[in-house]
């Protein structure tokens, strides 16, 4: 049995129980899911700031989560905030992110991809990761719907109309070939606007979840994880212990003991 853990990187958990919802539908057999947010911080991560303040809360969930006997983390905000760091501090944990994992199903699944995203405000911090993943020449286009976050569910009638206007102008007018939400907020409104299109149309939770369970499958079945040489090698232990980091970031035992109980 796969341990998953979907964490919801914002202080509340206003969203969790429709993200459980979804990914227990979705799951395979052998795997259980968690759905996590974090005890404080901001609600959204629309802000670079924001982004930076849930950082370390963020990183010592992962790394808890992996001591507590967790296969898998879901780092669930499309801007895959702080993932390679993520992915340094795991020794055998998979670590996927929306974002990524996005781009590479809808790389296979079209010539082009267009993104979706609630507000202009995200597109240069995505753009960079499109780009860093290495799917510039893949990407069509960013359509804005002009809705911050939280605003995404306060009515989902217009959210739906506002995703189909901008979604039909990407593949008519962008040559996109494949749709991806670009907000794991825009939960629960691809299975609709896929029928209307006709195209794949990819969900910013469902994507890196099953993603997860994929790499768990190559992980089991064949050893792949992520590299602990070069890029995503771990920090050293005893370092942080003898500048007592630990006790400065009140996350006593972190480095220090074998397993958690999750």
């Amino acid at each position: 049995m796969n341990r998953v853990l979907f964490l919801n990187p914002v202080g509340h958990d206003q969203w969790d129980q429709a993200v459980k919802d979804v990914l227990m539908e979705a799951k395979r057999d052998t795997t259980e899911v968690e759905v996590l947010s974090l005890l404080r911080g901001p609600h959204h991560l629309e802000y670079q700031y924001y982004e930076a303040l849930v950082g370390p809360d963020m990183l010592h969930a992962l790394k808890f989560a992996e001591n507590g006997g967790f296969d898998a983390v879901v780092i669930g905000c499309f801007y895959d905030p702080f993932l390679h760091a993520a992915r340094e501090i795991v020794d055998k944990m998979i670590v996927t992110a929306p974002c990524e994992a996005g781009v590479q199903i809808a790389s296979t699944l079209g010539n082009r991809f267009s993104i979706i995203v609630g507000r202009k405000k995200h597109i240069p911090a995505m753009r960079r990761n499109v780009y860093e993943y290495g799917f510039k020449d893949k990407l069509a286009s960013f359509r804005s719907l002009d809705l911050a976050v939280l605003e995404l569910h306060t009515d989902e009638a217009a959210t739906q109309e506002r995703l189909k206007k901008e979604a039909f102008k990407a593949v008519e007018e962008d040559g996109a070939e494949v749709i991806l939400l670009g907000c794991t907020v825009q939960l629960g409104f691809y299975k609709e606007l896929q029928q209307e299109l006709g195209v794949p149309v990819i969900d910013a939770v469902l994507a890196p979840f099953k993603h997860a369970e994929y790499l768990l499958d190559m992980k089991n079945r064949f050893g792949w994880s992520h590299s602990k040489k070069g890029g995503y090698e771990k920090p050293r232990v005893e370092e942080m212990i003898n500048w007592g980091l630990e006790e400065q970031y009140f996350i006593q035992g972190l480095w220090t003991r074998i397993k958690w109980p999750i």
